[in-house]
């Protein structure tokens, strides 16, 4: 895919990892994607507090920090009755690929998970992956997030769909809108 095909000239990006060496490497990556709207910090808690006034279309998150993980704050972020924004896409960046833990991990409400160390390509194909193809969101008794089917094959048998329709299944940028008024473009 050509980079004409796929513009993130505007995609405003927030990376958290405690290690200040792998939010450089991040955003290098991010840089050579065109990337222009990157901001990071070194915690979940501070990241929580950034996205108050910083209306970021896409979060990158790695899942062992202290002392709230990436799977806490992405929970955080879907379940908080002052997230600013709980449909943002998340994709969680882990050294720690086991299924077990991309299971838990999906069920906590993330988007995408990507194995680290990544390249460009295999960055660029997670976020056309939830810019692209977003999943409707799905509010049940135990999770709010994104389905976390790939396949839209409908409710499971004699189960009612709870995938979310109407407003509030818009994309990323539209709901991040939604949530900070649509005059919050830099």
């Amino acid at each position: 895919m050509g980079a004409r095909e796929f513009d993130l000239l505007d995609i405003k990006i927030l990376i958290i990892d405690d290690r200040r060496s792998m939010r450089a490497i991040v955003r290098s990556i991010l840089s050579q994607l065109s990337c222009l709207f990157i901001r990071d910090v070194g915690g979940a808690a501070s990241a929580f507090e950034e996205m108050q006034g910083f209306p970021c279309d896409l979060i990158i998150v790695d899942w062992n920090m202290e002392p709230l993980d990436g799977l806490d704050f992405v929970r955080l972020v879907r379940t908080a009755t002052d997230s600013r924004n709980p449909f943002v896409p998340i994709i969680m960046l882990s050294g720690h690929t086991e299924f077990i833990r991309v299971a838990v991990a999906r069920d906590a409400g993330l988007n995408e998970f990507l194995a680290k160390p990544c390249s460009v390509q295999q960055m660029r194909s997670r976020i056309h992956s939830v810019f692209k193809n977003p999943r409707p969101f799905i509010r049940g008794k135990k999770y709010f997030g994104p389905c976390r089917r790939r396949m839209d094959s409908g409710p499971p048998h004699g189960k009612a769909d709870r995938r979310i329709k109407g407003p509030e299944a818009m994309n990323p940028v539209q709901q991040r809108d939604k949530a900070y008024g649509s005059g919050n473009r830099a």
